[in-house]
């Protein structure tokens, strides 16, 4: 049964680009929706439709024009460079196509790299329970160029999880993955999340992916549209 509380509320959300061409490029336009606690959510649409800036903005990195986003009831637009940078790293994970892992760092040091800049208590413990959780206690000392795809893949959701996120945001978490790594490293993140409760909103042009999620909201023209799923 879905919870009733939100988790991710947007209000009236617009965020536009000015293009040394062709004018203002209006890419999210005045767009309202909310997620609710538990969710898994997958927003689609086509190339350049604005999804990976909607998911920036819902991350905080970057700010809306106008709107507001409101996570676990606090507005990020309210919040200073410092706050905002806490909450995030608090409150939001995020898992990016490309990894985004630090090559000089191992399997286990990338994972526990969040917990060190937040100070958090029983670091190793944490460390060691999300490298289970993703199947690479036998690579922890790895690092990522000695590691294959699938498993930078499972690094990086790792890494994303160990903080315990009250909001997970994914974008195109299997888009560099062939087919066969993508379904495993897919069914390994959805299991992670239904055992913890999470909150899951994924980017993706993966039909499979977005069917396995609770809704499947469309970008389109800026504003999100409910799709049957």
């Amino acid at each position: 049964m879905r919870n009733s509380l939100k988790i991710l509320e947007a209000n009236n959300l617009s965020k536009s680009y000015k293009q040394a061409d062709s004018g203002t490029l209006k890419v999210i336009d005045n767009t309202t929706f909310g997620i609710h606690k538990g969710e898994t959510v997958a927003i689609t649409g086509q190339s350049g439709s604005g999804k990976t800036t909607l998911m920036a903005l819902l991350a905080g990195l970057d700010t809306p024009d106008s709107g507001d986003i409101l996570i676990d009831g606090t507005n990020l637009n309210l919040m200073n460079e410092d706050k905002l940078a806490k909450f995030r790293a608090e409150k939001i994970g995020v898992i990016f196509q490309q990894f985004h892992l630090m090559p000089h760092l191992s399997a286990e040091e990338n994972i526990s790299l969040p917990l060190e800049i937040l100070k958090a208590d029983d670091i190793e413990n944490r460390t060691k329970t999300v490298l289970k959780q993703v199947g690479l206690e036998h690579r922890k000392t790895h690092l990522p160029s000695q590691l294959s795809g699938g498993e930078c893949q499972r690094v990086a959701i790792a890494r994303a999880l160990v903080v315990r996120p009250a909001l997970l945001l994914a974008d195109e978490p299997t888009g560099n993955l062939d087919t066969k790594t993508g379904e495993q490293v897919a069914s390994l993140l959805f299991d992670i999340v239904a055992d913890s409760g999470m909150t899951l909103v994924v980017v993706t042009h993966n039909v499979k992916l977005a069917g396995r999620c609770h809704r499947v909201l469309k970008l389109d023209a800026g504003r999100l549209v409910e799709c049957e799923n």
